[in-house]
């Protein structure tokens, strides 16, 4: 495997949204739109995990080869967050999506609790680059215990995120590679974002020669793209440019 600096990651920012079941992964993550919705605040201690059961190896052996192959069961994951944003939504997520609202206002804690089923996004951000995790399917509860241990941090829920096969689909979730695939367009935006989704923020200027604007006339003032060297460009009606767009 060679060596790719592109295809490194340091989280700076990062969000994640639910939307209805079977939801398409949006073109530009950095803008998912509707119905993609933000879960609320989460901590910045508890950034994100994943976890797995299953999976256990088991040895299969003829009488000629002791250790003919290997056998694995299957394995689930779950991925994790804290969220620190208490609301009725919030609330919810961890002690289940049938939990009622009572008549002064509170939020009543369900004896059979039932996850929440929805589309699942989880969005990280490292400069010009961003990295993602999307579930078409998955159903989201308390991952642990509530614990409130000190009176200087955000209180926190802890939320497990499981991936389920959707339809016909032989994978529960699907994740962008960095550093590997080429973008062939570019949106316009303050800033704007390159495509399709995952896609390798190109080098410099010289490097959109093979990127196609979007939209194809010349982009309004403001709108431009930020390239790997840090530096801006915009589409004039005829070539890329450097700089952000001007009227």
């Amino acid at each position: 495997m060679p060596l790719n600096d592109n295809a490194t990651l340091v989280v700076g920012a990062g969000n994640y949204l639910t939307a209805p079941v079977g939801t398409a992964m949006p073109a530009d993550l950095l803008a998912p739109g509707s119905p993609w919705n933000p879960v609320g605040h989460t901590s910045l201690e508890d950034v994100f995990g994943i976890t797995s059961e299953g999976g256990e190896a088991t040895t299969l052996g003829s009488l000629q080869n002791k250790t003919l192959r290997t056998k694995y069961s299957a394995r689930t994951e779950m991925m994790t967050f804290t969220l620190v944003q208490f609301d009725e939504d919030g609330l919810r997520l961890f002690y289940g999506q049938n939990a009622p609202t009572l008549p002064n206002g509170m939020i009543g804690v369900p004896q059979d609790p039932q996850p929440t089923q929805a589309a699942f996004l989880a969005i990280f951000v490292d400069g010009g680059n961003f990295f993602g995790f999307y579930a078409p399917k998955a159903e989201i509860y308390r991952a642990d215990d509530l614990s409130i241990s000190d009176t200087e941090s955000l209180a926190g829920l802890p939320l497990g995120v499981k991936p389920m096969a959707l339809g016909t689909n032989s994978w529960t979730y699907a994740v962008t590679p960095l550093g590997g695939v080429p973008a062939t367009g570019a949106t316009a935006g303050s800033p704007g974002a390159f495509t399709p989704a995952g896609a390798a923020t190109p080098a410099n200027l010289a490097a959109l020669d093979e990127v196609d604007a979007n939209p194809s006339t010349k982009w309004t003032p403001g709108q431009y793209v930020i390239l790997g060297d840090t530096t801006n460009a915009h589409w004039n009606g005829a070539a890329w440019a450097s700089g952000i767009a001007t009227a």
